[in-house]
């Protein structure tokens, strides 16, 4: 039986989208990962000002990555399998 399976991508997390409740409003499921790193990149604040952000996050405090070049920096985080079109929604 040949079943038809759509494409995955790889998304690194390392910040709210580890939150159940965010990924439920984002792709309208709970996601699997795996846990992961991100090296040679460290966190810094994110002031999100977005009320409907704030509101599901939790937080007016976000983080993002910014790359260090250092290769002793590394940012923990979990790579979630989500498909290009769930990719693309959470872009926008």
């Amino acid at each position: 039986m040949n079943v038809h399976r759509e494409a995955s991508v790889s998304l690194c997390s390392y910040g709210t989208l580890q939150q159940p409740n965010v990924q439920l409003v984002t792709f309208g499921r709970l996601l699997e990962g795996r846990p992961d790193a991100l090296p040679g990149f460290a966190l810094a604040p994110l002031a999100i000002t977005d009320p409907e952000v704030v509101a599901i996050s939790g937080s007016a405090a976000h983080t993002i990555a910014c790359r260090t070049g250092d290769p002793a920096d590394l940012i923990p985080g979990i790579v979630f399998s989500i498909t290009p079109a769930e990719l693309k929604a959470a872009d926008a």
